[in-house]
């Protein structure tokens, strides 16, 4: 197997891609849910509750059940990622949305602002840093849960760490987990420092 700089490269942006993608439609379906049970408490612990059931689920056990629906390749994985992302992202945009405080949304109605308006302009840029939080653990979750996507036929780094694992060759092994795990950390640094500017700056309002 050729392991030179262009191939990892290659593997890298398409395990990224793969990572983003997932997390993004996860995301999307959290974030949609969350808005509307902000105002549904008991729906809420419903979803919050599936979402969790799923979370359990063995990644390796997951991807395997998806595999029938969806056959092999990266389709299979990019909708595994998507219901491990659901969880985080629902629960923190939830608690970001319910948890402004009530004064904020009694001065926008208080200067004739609409439902839609006060969701846009209030509660949804107060909530965002946490929103923040639920998609950063999303994505670095993803990003280690896409190292098996090579077991249904998917790319990415994980393709590395098998061959590495097949031929018993640990600096193979090690070739493919290094950039995986870099990718994390520099996400995880880099949400956070962001996270921390909005909330920074969202206090000083």
């Amino acid at each position: 197997m050729d392991l030179g700089l262009p191939y990892m490269a290659q593997l890298t942006l398409q395990h990224l891609y793969l990572s983003f993608l997932g997390t993004l439609a996860g995301g999307l379906v959290g974030f949609l849910l969350a808005t509307w049970v902000r105002r549904r408490p008991r729906w809420a612990s419903v979803f919050i509750g599936l979402a969790e059931v799923i979370q359990t689920i063995p990644g390796i056990a997951l991807l395997a059940f998806l595999l029938l629906a969806f056959g092999l390749g990266d389709t299979t994985l990019i909708v595994g990622l998507a219901l491990y992302s659901i969880l985080p992202v629902l629960q923190n945009t939830y608690e970001g949305l319910v948890g402004v405080d009530p004064v904020y949304l009694d001065i926008g109605k208080g200067m004739g602002m609409t439902p839609g308006e006060i969701f846009r302009q209030i509660e949804l840029p107060l909530a965002f840093p946490v929103i923040l939080a639920g998609l950063r653990v999303a994505l670095v979750t993803a990003i280690g849960i896409a190292t098996i996507g090579v077991f249904i036929g998917s790319g990415g780094l994980g393709v590395v760490i098998y061959r590495g694992l097949q031929i018993i060759d640990m600096p193979t092994i090690v070739t493919g987990a290094i950039p995986a795990a870099l990718l994390a950390v520099l996400l995880e640094v880099g949400l956070s420092l962001v996270e921390r500017r909005l909330s920074k700056t969202t206090s000083q309002r």
